[in-house]
């Protein structure tokens, strides 16, 4: 577990930002405690590590955020003061734009914790990636909540794409990561 993953409390951007999650896996990759290191490319910093390349990404999944609340369909339906969870300043940054009244708190963990929150009243409603949503085989969540089209709410760079990072210098994990990617996503992770 990362210094990202274990502060909760605190907004990202006031603990280091967002290659707080992949700053300790460089470090460990470097040493050789890990082989290789699996990302959300949308918290992979536009820089990586000297010594590591991202020579694999996997298909990307659907890039949309999920509107997701147990008594709302829709961000139009929230209430005035309405209280969202959110750590992301882009979705916070877009939300406000809807609504300027509403109320966006820090709301980090995993996604079963946020899903929690809501069920406990702790916030009104919360915006997740599709990609991840699917992934974790939540899919279900989906059902009654609002998929965001992107007139909507712009995704973050690179939401959906996974990418496998290895040290630059292991021809054996190289060889092994390479045959993964997938040159379509790989291609829009470099453009």
């Amino acid at each position: 577990m990362t210094k990202g993953d274990s502060i909760l409390n605190q907004a990202l951007s006031e603990i280091g930002g967002k290659g707080l999650f992949t700053k300790e896996l460089d470090i460990a990759l470097l040493e050789n405690e890990v082989d290789i290191c699996v990302h959300s490319m949308k918290d992979v910093p536009t820089w990586i590590v000297e010594g590591t390349v991202l020579p694999c990404n996997l298909p990307r999944e659907e890039t949309n955020d999920v509107f997701i609340s147990r008594k709302y369909k829709s961000i139009e339906e929230l209430p005035d003061g309405a209280l969202i969870g959110s750590a992301s300043l882009r979705r916070q940054a877009q939300l406000m734009a809807i609504n300027p009244t509403l109320k966006v708190v820090n709301f980090r963990g995993n996604v079963q914790t946020r899903l929690k929150k809501i069920e406990n009243g702790d916030v009104e409603a919360t915006l997740l990636a599709l990609a991840g949503l699917k992934r974790l085989g939540m899919a279900d969540e989906i059902s009654g909540s609002e998929v965001l089209s992107w007139s909507r709410m712009l995704p973050a760079v690179a939401q959906g794409a996974i990418g496998i990072q290895c040290r630059s210098d292991d021809s054996a994990a190289l060889r092994y990561i390479s045959q993964l990617n997938h040159i379509p996503t790989k291609a829009k992770q470099l453009s």
